[in-house]
């Protein structure tokens, strides 16, 4: 599949979640500070688009989620991004007690470098070009979070796509969307980034 098509598709699955889901509006950005004073209360579920990439749209028609070779990966800037990301986190005192991470490895690799532990869920994975995965796996991340309870936060590090059907809006590399369950479904609350660098297509 071309870029262009493999565009198209993502942009016809992300109509067709909207058509279907909730009207939540756009999350509004804070100050990192201000961010973790909120997320002092727990129970949220942060998901953090992976960090910057070399660059791309989706992934080769050749790619195996257990072979990193065959997919777009972080650059050495996201690298860079990602470590400097965990350790704003951790300075600013936000408490993370569950990290988990699409298959892909430029989420991996952005968990890994921030965070350090980590575990898979297949629910996190992109849907880019295939539209049809993402009802069921934004069902998921919306059952996870209807079961999340503080004082504890979640931090769920995936894709673009992934983000815009469960809290709608568009997410930067390495920006932190934040929601939680209240009203009989996942809720955007606000989003911030603790590292700024130049967005990518994802």
């Amino acid at each position: 599949m071309t870029g262009a098509a493999r565009l198209l598709a993502w942009s016809c699955a992300l109509v067709a979640l909207l058509a279907v889901a909730p009207a939540r509006g756009d999350a509004p950005s804070v100050d990192p500070r201000e961010a973790a004073a909120r997320l002092a209360a727990g129970g949220f579920v942060m998901m953090m688009r992976h960090a910057r990439t070399e660059p791309g749209v989706g992934d080769p028609p050749s790619l195996r989620v257990e072979d990193c070779s065959t997919q777009r990966n972080l650059s050495e800037a996201g690298r860079e991004q990602s470590r400097r990301a965990g350790e704003a986190l951790r300075s600013l005192g936000v408490r993370i007690d569950v990290v988990r991470s699409s298959r892909w490895c430029r989420c991996r690799d952005t968990a890994r470098l921030a965070f350090g532990a980590y575990q898979s869920w297949p629910a996190l994975d992109s849907f880019f070009g295939r539209p049809g995965e993402g009802a069921a796996r934004t069902a998921e991340i919306a059952a996870f979070a209807r079961d999340l309870r503080g004082p504890g936060n979640a931090m769920l590090v995936t894709h673009q796509v992934n983000i815009s059907a469960a809290l709608g809006g568009f997410a930067a590399p390495g920006e932190i969307v934040v929601g939680r369950w209240r009203d009989g479904g996942l809720r955007p609350e606000f989003r911030f980034t603790v590292e700024a660098v130049p967005p990518s297509r994802d």
